[in-house]
């Protein structure tokens, strides 16, 4: 296969369009495909000589660096045309490089043309183009008319693919990665495809999506050139760092006051958060529901992705007052960049986890079991069946994967005529002990379900998440595993019918002070 990219960018290599060129290159498997820079190319413009059709067919008169350019055109299976919009058209050296393709045609009229043409010199009915193409605007729908229009009269309306992407400048901002990789690697996706024998609709439809909001984006927009819309003085670059970082608020319906102070530059502002949005003042501040004092270098590694945001609180690298319901939940408030669903997962959301699957099969055992041992014990078999069905729809852990042959297990040895007062505290005791080596395990029992509200498996890699679940999940085992003490006592007395709803009364205590804990020990860290 010869692929052929040329590079209309005038940037060369700094282009940002090439960024999604080599992940289109990279999902088709093309490593070798050769590269044309129009921009350190020596390609002058077209005379209009026409010498090409008359004089020397098919040759150009003019000596630079078009003349090789042309044979490997002719040589290609697949060109690539990778190029930032340029006033709604392809860039002025590019253009420079298509008009002399003149000698690609003859000079005949071609027969049967709707709005009239040349015939191609050349039998190049096997060639396939790509076209990718970024643009600075919010969206590329509307802006590329000029460039359809160009590429439909001389490759055919309808015989090319499009990657039309706007936002196109975010990809060179370290901050934005997480939304931009996502999409070069839609990019990436689109390429296999298009080896495969074309785009499907539904990669398409993911590649049209703006990288962000319109509103969010063209604040972001504004905020980058560093001036202020009402004159001309040079904004701080601290405070075009934090209107950028504004423009990325959700509003969520409560309004809030986060104050940054950026103690390494002396600087301080404050994000007005509103329900409509957010906006950065830098004098007349209001009292803050929620201050951040950080380093402004520190902030500005965290938000290119240099450094972890929960490893520079956890290292108390910086420090949060006031309300920390804002850090919980700050890649939900500020993460308009959250990835759309991958092809991974069908285009769905992947599946998550459910603590209730892990709690269905022990609590069948110390409610139906302790109520009656073989009738219990069916019902908890019952249970134990059913419950890997509904890992289709949850993701299962490997805690619940041992549960169930466990209280199945457990469940026959009732119903085999073993004492209930032994099988119950048992069972108390086995799950007590489940926790408890759940506590020493690398990623913590009760990390697999509270990772759901804190950003799924990106949480596995937030040290201080790790430890909160860690403490949390050793003092639940703890629990369970003195539970079978009074456990013990109580099956021999008239109480034993009532055990499960008996100790039902602590862990809902606990449950209670595990809501509190998973505040109140991450704030803890991050005040020092």
């Amino acid at each position: 296969m010869n692929v052929l990219v040329i590079n209309g960018s005038p940037k060369g290599e700094n282009s940002g369009t090439l960024l999604l060129t080599r992940a289109f290159l990279r999902g088709a498997g093309w490593a070798d495909a050769e590269f044309i820079s129009v921009a350190q190319s020596e390609i002058k413009p077209c005379r209009g000589c026409f010498a090409c059709w008359n004089k020397t067919p098919g040759a150009c008169a003019i000596r630079d660096d078009m003349a090789e350019i042309l044979k490997k055109i002719i040589m290609a299976d697949v060109i690539v045309w990778s190029f930032p919009l340029y006033y709604f058209s392809v860039p002025g050296e590019l253009k420079t490089l298509i008009d002399r393709q003149l000698p690609l045609n003859l000079p005949f009229m071609e027969a049967n043309s709707a709005s009239g043409g040349h015939p191609s010199r050349y039998d190049m009915r096997r060639q396939r183009h790509v076209v990718i193409s970024t643009c600075g605007f919010w969206t590329a729908k509307g802006n590329y008319d000029g460039v359809t229009a160009l590429f439909d009269h001389f490759c055919g309306a309808g015989a090319y693919t499009k990657v039309f992407c706007g936002q196109g400048e975010l990809f060179h901002i370290p901050e934005l990665k997480a939304r931009t990789e996502a999409y070069l690697e839609a990019v990436c996706r689109a390429g296999a495809e298009f080896a495969s024998g074309g785009v499907t609709p539904q990669t398409q439809a993911v590649l049209a999506e703006p990288l962000y909001p319109q509103a969010a984006f063209e604040r972001m927009a504004d905020a980058s050139w560093g001036i202020a819309q009402d004159g001309p003085a040079e904004a701080d670059d601290s405070l075009s760092f934090t209107t950028q970082m504004a423009a990325l608020y959700v509003p969520d319906g409560v309004e809030r006051t986060l104050e940054m102070c950026y103690t390494d530059i002396g600087k301080t502002y404050q994000l007005i958060l509103t329900k409509q949005g957010a906006k950065v003042v830098d004098k007349d501040f209001m009292p803050y529901s929620t201050k951040i004092e950080t380093p402004y270098s520190v902030w500005r590694a965290i938000a290119r992705g240099e450094i972890a945001g929960q490893d520079a609180l956890f290292e108390h690298r910086y420090k949060v007052l006031g309300d920390f319901e804002l850090m919980l939940r700050w890649d939900e408030l500020f993460g308009a960049a959250s990835p759309p669903p991958t092809e991974t997962t069908g285009g769905q959301a992947p599946r998550k986890t459910n603590m209730a699957l892990l709690l269905a099969p022990w609590m069948a055992v110390w409610i139906a079991m302790a109520i009656h041992a073989t009738v219990g014990g069916a019902a908890c078999i019952a249970v134990a069946a059913v419950l890997p069905l509904l890992w289709l729809l949850y993701k299962p852990t490997f805690y619940e994967r041992i549960s169930v042959p466990i209280v199945a297990g457990l469940s026959l040895a009732a119903m085999l005529g073993v004492d209930v007062r032994l099988v119950v505290p048992l069972s108390y005791g086995l799950f007590g002990l489940i926790w408890f080596a759940g506590a020493f395990a690398k990623i913590p029992l009760t990390a697999h379900y509270s990772a759901n509200g804190y950003g799924g498996a990106r949480a596995f890699g937030n040290p201080l998440f790790l430890r909160t679940n860690r403490i949390l999940t050793a003092i639940w085992g703890a629990l369970y595993l003195i539970t079978p003490i009074w456990t013990y006592f109580l099956m021999g007395t008239a109480l034993a019918a009532y055990i499960g709803l008996i100790n039902s009364v602590i862990p809902a205590a606990m449950g209670a002070f595990t809501y509190w804990f998973q505040k109140w020990y991450p704030k803890k860290w991050a005040v020092g």
